[in-house]
């Protein structure tokens, strides 16, 4: 993802891929540590792609002269999990401890 295609997203649309890769991140962490993760360098493009997701959306806001994480706080209510995130969708779907604690830890950033 490049930072150039950011600035083609809406504020919404931009807080919602932050969410889903997030969510992505959390799922391949886990992976990681039970040796699932085929390929590993994925969680640093997957970091990498979340620093220019909130520098975009940081930058917006300062633009707008809004508080920090203000469009993340705005947009943030209107995120499905189930329907953005589809490399962890059989583990939201599916429910179990995986899905709590994405939730858990999605809701507190």
């Amino acid at each position: 993802m490049n930072y150039a295609d950011l600035k083609e997203l809406s504020d919404e649309q931009l807080v919602h891929a932050e969410l889903s890769l997030e969510r992505t991140l959390v799922t391949a962490r886990f992976q990681h540590a039970t040796n699932q993760l085929a390929d590993s360098s994925q969680l640093k493009k997957l970091r990498r792609d979340i620093a220019r997701i909130r520098t975009a959306c940081r930058t917006r806001e300062s633009e707008g002269g809004l508080r920090k994480n203000a469009l993340r706080d705005q947009h943030a209510t209107s995120f499905q999990a189930a329907a953005a995130d589809t490399s962890g969708a059989s583990a939201a779907q599916g429910g179990g401890f995986l899905k709590g604690i994405v939730d858990k830890i999605g809701g507190d950033e």
